[in-house]
Formats: structure tokens, C-alpha cells, sequence
């Protein structure tokens, strides 16, 4: 199954195509900025029953290279069958469209990108027929964006830092750099900077920090994203009420409520078991009673 940090560290370069000409500046290399992008078909399946697809595919045109293909690859962990598919992906996109063809492989620890960023070649050693080197882009050479004034000059990096260093300690100085920049950015380009660093981020811990900077800095925005945090809060008020009832109603009976229930029931967030414990508390000869059958 396809994951959201999967799909983030690709689409972006599908939602800013001018993207990797910027980033092509950390990696080593100088891309010129493209005068034209066009996303392509990932599709690259042929009559073989085996279906080949890559994550993005754009063509661009430059005024000094002209045009070549840019496939690129998210990639979370080690997988030795990958460089034999990326292989096929440049020599069939080199062979369907005739333009150089070059490969761009996202990551996000340092373990994956050192495994990445190894040439792998196909023949025999004293003839290395054809030699993948594919670019790599990852925490051990995206920049470290902490600056707001640097991210306001271009979410789309900073977004794109941030999903690759999601499991650096860093992560958090860069996510408040990146919402502090996007106060001042109209909805329509705020939007999908916020939904591709969720997206990036997967379950990290750095996901709960962006979550509530969303709900904080950009409250005002009405992304899916802060539209889900306002419900879990709205949620989160429900259940604290009720908690809440629970314990007033054993009080008012007189029953000792002893630490452990009232730290039982105030760390519950589920209102429905809530709801079972409330009506337990009107009968129940004990506090510790309204936990029995569950």
C-alpha cells in the first residue's frame, strides 16, 4: 500500500516542476530552469504481464539543454530489486520518448540515500554495459530551512526539506520556519504546501507538532488538514465534558473516587465508553464499578 510520505516526496515535484532545477543545486548538479514542464504518463507497463510504474514523470524544456525526462522515485527503505526497475524506467523512457532521460530518487534517513546513491552496473565486471547513477535527494543533502524569510522565497523547498528531514531532530526548527512563512501566503498556494508536509511527514512525531502549528498559525486556513484538527479538538472538548459528568455524579453520591479512576477516566477520549461509564456512575455501589464488563 502506497504511503503518504511516499506519495508527498514525488507529487511535489509534479505540483512545482521548477522544483528540482532548485534542488538540482544541492545535489551537485546545475538544472536549468525550465521554460516549459509537462507531467507525462507514469504508466510503463508493455505487453509483458509485469507492470512497470514509475512515481512521476515530467518532461521539460530548457533554453539551454532543450528537453529531457525527469523520473522521479520515492523511496523509503532498501529494496536490491529497485535499481534493476529504475534501470528499465530510464532505458524505456530513453527508448520510447528519444530524450536523455534522468532519475531522481527521494528519501528520508541517511541509510536509504547512502544505499540509493550507489552506481549499479549491468554486466560483467570488465563490462559494465549499462551504469545507473541515479541523484538523490535526502536528509544528508537538502537544506536545513529555519529561517522564515528563507522559506517564504520558496515553500515548495522548504516544504520539501522538511518532508525529508521528518525523521531529523531538525524537523521541528524547520516545520515553524515553514508556518510562520505561510501566515503571509494566499490559501490557493498555502493549501498544498500544508497537505504535502502532512502527507511527508507519515506517523513521525513531527506530525503532531505540524498538526497544532496548522491549528494555531494558520487556523484561518480551511484545508482538510485543519479541518480535521479543529474536529479532533471539537472531539477532545466532547469527551472532557463527559469525563467530566462522571466524576461529578460519583461525588455527589459520596463514593470515594480514588486516583486511579479519576486518572481513568479523565485520560479517556472515547466518548461512547464515557457515555457506558455515566450511566454505570448513577447505580454502581463503587467508583472502581463502572469499569466492570468491559
Amino acid at each position: 500500500m502506497v504511503s503518504p510520505p511516499h506519495e508527498a516526496m514525488h507529487r511535489i515535484f509534479q505540483h512545482d516542476p521548477g522544483l528540482f532545477s532548485r534542488v538540482s543545486r544541492f545535489l551537485g548538479v546545475d538544472i536549468p530552469t525550465p521554460v516549459k514542464a509537462t507531467a507525462l504518463p507514469t504508466d510503463l507497463t508493455e505487453a509483458s504481464p509485469v507492470e512497470r510504474r514509475v512515481d512521476t514523470l515530467l518532461r521539460f524544456e530548457t533554453a539551454e539543454q532543450g528537453a529531457f525526462l525527469l523520473a522521479v522515485e520515492a523511496q523509503g527503505q532498501k529494496d536490491l530489486n529497485k535499481p534493476a526497475s529504475w534501470a528499465y524506467y530510464a532505458a524505456y523512457l530513453w527508448t520510447k520518448y528519444r530524450l536523455p532521460t534522468a532519475l531522481l530518487v527521494v528519501c528520508q534517513d541517511h541509510a536509504t540515500a547512502r544505499w540509493a546513491q550507489q552506481p549499479v552496473s549491468s554486466g560483467p565486471p570488465q563490462l559494465p554495459t549499462l551504469t545507473l547513477r541515479p541523484l538523490v535527494a535526502g536528509p544528508h543533502n537538502m537544506p536545513v530551512i529555519t529561517d522564515p524569510e528563507e522559506a517564504r522565497a520558496d515553500l515548495v523547498l522548504a516544504s520539501l526539506a522538511a518532508i525529508t528531514h521528518a525523521a531529523e531532530p531538525v524537523v521541528d526548527v524547520i516545520l515553524k520556519a515553514l508556518s510562520t512563512a505561510l501566515r503571509d501566503a494566499p490559501e490557493d498556494i498555502a493549501d498544498p504546501i500544508v497537505e504535502f508536509t502532512a502527507q511527508g511527514l507519515g506517523n513521525r512525531p513531527a506530525k503532531h507538532l505540524w498538526r497544532n502549528l496548522v491549528a494555531v498559525d494558520l487556523s484561518f486556513y480551511k484545508s482538510y488538514i485543519s479541518e480535521e484538527i479543529r474536529d479532533e479538538g471539537r472531539a477532545q472538548g466532547r469527551a472532557q465534558g463527559r469525563a467530566e459528568d462522571v466524576l461529578l455524579v460519583l461525588e455527589q453520591r459520596g463514593l470515594d473516587v480514588s486516583d486511579d479512576v479519576r486518572r481513568r477516566v479523565t485520560d479517556c477520549t472515547d466518548p461512547e465508553l464515557l457515555r457506558h461509564w455515566l450511566t454505570r456512575a448513577v447505580t454502581a455501589p463503587k467508583a472502581e464499578e463502572i469499569f466492570e464488563d468491559e
